[in-house]
């Protein structure tokens, strides 16, 4: 009988649950004895798990969050972190690991397999800036919310012929930027990928209102060179001169929270159960993410310390149709 521990590292995305949810209960489907381990790779190193089985997953793929807990762990970064976690997995006679998370996640998860574990990554991060799947578990309802925010705000900045900056999250991807600047029909948009100087922004806003427009949102991806703090110092030193009243919103933290969309849990439920699948087919040492519709693996090799880079064409739509 196969023993598989999975656990959720990293930032926090809606639709974890879904996913544990999902391999566990694939595991035991197929004669897995299944195990969780609390707080991510910290956990992992302290030894921290809990075995699984169907009915400790009920009632979880509606919720938020991750219910085994999540951590960003430094120490898991050092041989002697990777060391003591692969004690952990071989004293219990843990045959496989699968991490669900992004991308540090997964150069952790990579760090295992070089060292002799079996392990599988599910792309999980609402920055989506994974290689080796269009889209990962979380992005889409970070996307929902933040469109929700940017939809209120618009009424206010009309009502008041305001300004509004609104930072959302992104701190090396302007992928949820660029969405919502599209969608919600942003006047600008600020990315880490395009070093827009606060004088371009002020450029974009007067020619907008030269063409009638009483308002207007920029979208700031958090990670941008000029972020809100800069362009906002920018605008109240200009204020005269460029006639603007500003307004800043971040929306922070507010992405990750809340019950994941009906995609998400799909999504979410699709990998978990590939990733069981993917172990029972001798896969290992790779991440299992959807590409062109089909559930696809990507070796962890191609992922580790790398990001999906920002389709260009975005930024292009979004700047072509803030006219």
């Amino acid at each position: 009988m196969k023993r598989v521990a999975v656990l959720t590292s990293g930032g926090d995305a809606p639709g974890m649950n879904a996913a544990i949810r999902a391999v566990v209960r694939s595991g035991v489907l197929h004669s897995c004895e299944m195990f969780g381990v609390r707080n991510g790779y910290e956990g992992l190193i302290a030894g921290d798990f809990l075995p699984l089985g169907p009915r400790d997953v009920g009632g979880i793929i509606h919720q938020g969050g991750t219910m085994l807990g999540t951590s960003r762990c430094p120490q898991f970064k050092t041989g002697e972190g990777q060391s003591a976690a692969l004690e952990q997995l071989r004293r219990r006679d843990i045959n496989a690991l699968i991490v669900i998370g992004g991308n540090g996640s997964q150069s952790g998860a990579y760090a295992l397999t070089q060292r002799g574990m079996n392990v599988l990554g599910v792309a999980s991060t609402i920055d989506n800036d994974l290689l080796g799947t269009d889209v990962s578990i979380g992005t889409t309802t970070a996307l929902d919310t933040a469109m929700e925010a940017i939809d209120r705000l618009r009424v206010t900045a009309a009502s008041h012929r305001r300004v509004f900056l609104v930072e959302v999250m992104g701190r090396h991807s302007g992928y949820l930027a660029a969405v919502v600047a599209i969608a919600g029909g942003a006047e600008a948009i600020v990315v880490p990928e395009l070093d827009l100087p606060p004088e371009a922004i002020a450029r974009q806003l007067q020619a907008s209102h030269q063409r009638g427009k009483s308002h207007a949102i920029v979208v700031v991806a958090e990670g941008a060179r000029y972020g809100v703090d800069a362009l906002s110092s920018y605008f109240r030193d200009q204020r005269q001169q460029l006639g603007l009243d500003l307004r800043i919103t971040r929306l922070g933290h507010v992405q990750r929270g809340g019950a994941p969309g009906v995609y998400d849990r799909m999504l979410a439920t699709r990998l978990g159960a590939a990733a069981i699948e993917a172990l029972l087919a001798a896969e290992n040492g790779v991440l299992v993410g959807l590409r062109s519709g089909a559930i696809a693996m990507t070796p962890l090799s191609e992922v580790a310390g790398r990001t999906a880079p920002l389709d260009l064409q975005l930024l292009e739509l979004a700047q072509g149709l803030a006219t």
